[in-house]
């Protein structure tokens, strides 16, 4: 039995209970503030839920920002002021992640990304080999989008099934919660450089009793906000050679549904000892806790 965990949870392992949290969206966006990022006049700085900073945010021996008004919005959206922030790290500008010295970012989810070249792209419905050759296996499983609305937050999962179409277990489900599959042959990423984030798949190691894995867009609290797949453009799905970084296959969704807030984007799939890509592009309207139960994980 498995609990959906707030986006902003660390990773956890595949026996742990995570906790449920209906407000995803809100604890994904929050950016934290410790109180090591600066003192002002021996007083640490404190956090409110507006991040309002009256006084002296930081103490520096050359620059002191003050700001009487909310320095940072909880709409995870613009930091000011950074170049004048010593002693926090590089301080990015960021709409749903937060870090120091961590290298690039994953573009935000209301900042449009371009969508790569398709080089190998298939259309809807179509089923195609993975690599003819069946010399590839190990893969990365990218994917993008954009909003037309910047209140809809995709998220990343795939669902390792067997061949009654449903998961080898509880724990056979990547997701932002559960980074790895419990045989770490699956694993999820963000991505820093050209997609949003990505799946690793090594089809080495993968247990064999896994025929399928089906990789999902989900809209983060779209019951709450009243999102859904037509706010959504630009989603696509490229698969790589994850050591040549040659694409093998791709898919660009056409279709975008109004009462679809969960979209089962592509799989792929072992048919007679080859694994095939199958380009979906349909959806349901289940959040990802729906999902879960649609394909046999058990939640609370």
């Amino acid at each position: 039995m498995i609990e959906i965990p707030m986006r902003s949870s660390p990773p956890l392992d595949c026996k742990s209970i995570l906790q449920v949290n209906a407000s995803v969206k809100n604890a994904r966006n929050l950016t934290q503030i410790n109180t090591d990022m600066g003192q002002s006049n021996g007083k640490p700085v404190q956090n409110t839920d507006n991040y309002q900073v009256t006084r002296n945010l930081t103490q520096n021996t050359e620059n002191v920002i003050e700001n009487t008004g909310n320095f940072i919005q909880n709409t995870g959206s613009v930091i000011q002021g950074a170049d004048n922030f010593h002693g926090a790290g590089n301080i990015m500008q960021s709409t749903g992640y937060f870090t120091q010295d961590s290298g690039t970012l994953p573009a935000a989810a209301d900042t449009e990304i371009a969508v790569p070249p398709l080089i190998h792209q298939i259309q809807k419905g179509q089923k195609v080999p993975l690599d003819p050759s069946g010399t590839v296996k190990h893969i990365h499983v990218c994917l993008g989008w954009n909003a037309i609305n910047p209140q809809c937050d995709l998220d990343v999962s795939a669902f390792i099934l067997g061949a009654d179409g449903k998961v080898l277990g509880d724990d056979w489900f990547v997701f932002y919660g559960q980074e790895y599959s419990p045989d770490k042959s699956v694993h999820f990423s963000l991505s820093s450089h050209t997609d949003r984030e990505f799946i690793s798949v090594d089809l080495k190691r993968l247990n064999p009793t896994a025929s399928k894995i089906v990789f999902v867009l989900t809209i983060n609290d779209a019951f709450t906000h009243h999102l859904n797949f037509g706010m959504v453009k630009d989603a696509y799905l490229r698969i790589l050679d994850a050591d040549t970084r040659q694409e093998l296959v791709s898919f660009q969704m056409t279709d975008y549904y109004p009462n679809v807030i969960s979209m089962m984007i592509g799989e792929i799939y072992l048919h007679q000892g080859t694994w095939k890509c199958n380009a979906i592009g349909n959806g349901v309207a289940k959040d990802l806790a729906g999902l879960c139960q649609l394909y046999g994980v058990e939640t609370v």
